[in-house]
């Protein structure tokens, strides 16, 4: 495993009941970059990003991760070496405040249960440093409101404070411009930007203006088998690519 890269995929392969949805994907992801999967409907995607988080096991294949093969770990056991998958294990609780979310997420980093019992000192240490990561996030002003009175957009950038509050150094996005307007899009991407500066992310993302300006590196599934693979330029210059992904119409 080359020191530049953090996570290998190789020959992953997923069959269900004789339908094979990922067939003998080879994916490397840099350290240090943003890696996007991207591929029309029932291109294998979402299946190999559950593969590659540990969410399924595969049939076939090996995965390595910051130099271990987590193959048939668990996900709980994956994210405690460091490679933590956002909206998935970052639950947010709908009725804690932001300031309490973001708290649990910090505890349980510190592999501590529900601090009910603690002293005030040591619950206002983590209150201090879930205050810097609200802040980073843009969300110092709503310390207080429950996530679920928040708007969306602010409800997914509270996840993603939960997310690093748990020290990724490998960070997995599922969709996270889904459901978003414009104006949320452009804040959660520079957000994502923002937050990259020191680890690695690997994201499913549909919209293809957020994978240009994020990515450094696109691999494009279809049929459950990679397509092409490169920077933006490259991969949208593609004649397969256009046809079976940008020519029809998704993003």
């Amino acid at each position: 495993m080359s020191s530049d890269d953090v996570l290998i995929a190789e020959g992953l392969t997923k069959a269900f009941a004789g339908f094979i949805a990922v067939n003998d994907v080879n994916l490397n992801v840099r350290r240090g970059s943003i890696h996007a999967l991207i591929g029309p409907n029932g291109a294998g995607k979402t299946t190999c990003f559950n593969l590659l988080t540990k969410f399924l096991n595969p049939t076939a294949g090996r995965i390595t991760y910051d130099g271990h093969d987590i193959t048939h770990m668990k996900s709980a056991d994956v994210a405690r070496l460091g490679m933590v998958r956002s909206f998935q294990i970052s639950a947010v609780f709908p009725h804690m405040s932001a300031l309490e979310n973001v708290r649990v997420a910090l505890q349980r980093q510190r592999g501590d249960n529900f601090d009910f019992w603690r002293s005030k000192s040591v619950l206002n240490q983590l209150n201090a440093r879930a205050r810097e990561l609200l802040n980073d996030v843009g969300l110092s002003e709503y310390e207080m409101t429950r996530a679920v009175e928040m708007p969306y957009g602010r409800k997914r950038a509270l996840e993603i404070a939960t997310t690093l509050a748990l020290d990724p150094k490998l960070m997995l996005l599922d969709e996270p411009m889904a459901g978003l307007g414009h104006e949320d899009i452009d804040r959660i991407a520079n957000l994502i930007k923002q937050v990259s500066v020191g680890r690695t992310i690997l994201m499913v993302e549909h919209n293809l203006k957020v994978v240009a300006s994020l990515s450094d590196t696109i691999t494009v599934l279809t049929r459950g088998q990679i397509l092409a693979q490169g920077d933006y330029a490259h991969v949208s210059e593609n004649p397969d690519v256009k046809q079976a992904y940008l020519g029809a119409g998704h993003g």
